[in-house]
């Protein structure tokens, strides 16, 4: 179980968002490399970080705080957010993105997905936006007909290292998590699932660590760290004890 801690960036500064609107967005902090520096000094092992802009408009529009980013820490990190074509796929993990998301293009072209997994084993992820259990695009600002489970089929054989399976309707609400679907999907395919959208509190990690969420490869945090409402060293205790156990 790895904890993710959240960066999402809007105009070059780190902000949460209320169920992916981005007119309810709330700054946290005006330079995210030193946001990624803080979660790395409280022990976190990898960074999850979204382009919002990029995510809107198809193609990269905060290059220049993700490289920040990439600079100033030495863990992990991985990127979604307008990541449409081989080009920015090839040139993110060439700048030192750990692993890309494709969330929008694995609905559109699964082949994109298909082909980048096998040139980089284990550093492509697919991101399935799920409202109401349908798969959500361009930013969340579209709801597809695909269910989420059918689209994450698709990746089944095609060696994508992860599916982030974020539930919108959650997301930034502080209301916890929809584990019940995210369980489903992990346990309905073979490909690791990362639960994202909602943790709100310490006792929604422990809901993670239970013997029904074994499935579960990863979670995303957002708000509730920022907010204190989830405290890192607390939280990242109870993983670390898990993992020991």
């Amino acid at each position: 179980m790895i904890l993710f801690p959240a960066i999402d960036l809007k105009n070059g500064e780190a902000v949460r968002l209320e169920q992916g609107d981005m007119a309810r967005a709330t700054v946290f902090n005006r330079d995210p490399a030193a946001q990624a520096k803080a979660f790395e000094a409280q022990g976190f092992e990898y960074l999850h970080i979204v382009d919002l802009d990029g995510a809107f408009a198809g193609k990269p529009m905060n290059a220049a705080a993700v490289e920040r980013i990439i600079a100033a820490v030495s863990i992990p990190v991985q990127l979604g957010g307008g990541i449409r074509d081989r080009a920015t796929i090839d040139s993110w993990l060439a700048k030192g993105v750990t692993r890309v998301i494709i969330g929008t293009a694995a609905v559109r072209n699964p082949a994109l997905v298909k082909e980048a997994a096998r040139t980089y084993p284990g550093r492509v992820a697919v991101g399935l936006d799920a409202r109401d259990g349908r798969v959500a695009v361009e930013g969340w600002a579209a709801t597809s007909e695909l269910i989420a489970l059918d689209v994450a089929k698709r990746f089944e054989a095609a060696g994508v290292a992860a599916i982030v399976h974020t539930d919108v309707t959650r997301d930034g609400m502080l209301k916890g998590p929809n584990l019940d679907a995210t369980i489903a999907l992990a346990e309905a395919i073979s490909v690791p699932v990362i639960a994202s959208g909602g943790f709100a509190s310490i006792e929604d990690i422990r809901a993670l660590l239970a013997p029904r969420a074994r499935k579960l490869a990863g979670a995303i945090v957002g708000r509730a760290l920022y907010d204190g409402r989830i405290d890192a060293a607390a939280a990242l205790q109870l993983i670390r004890s898990a993992r020991a156990a």
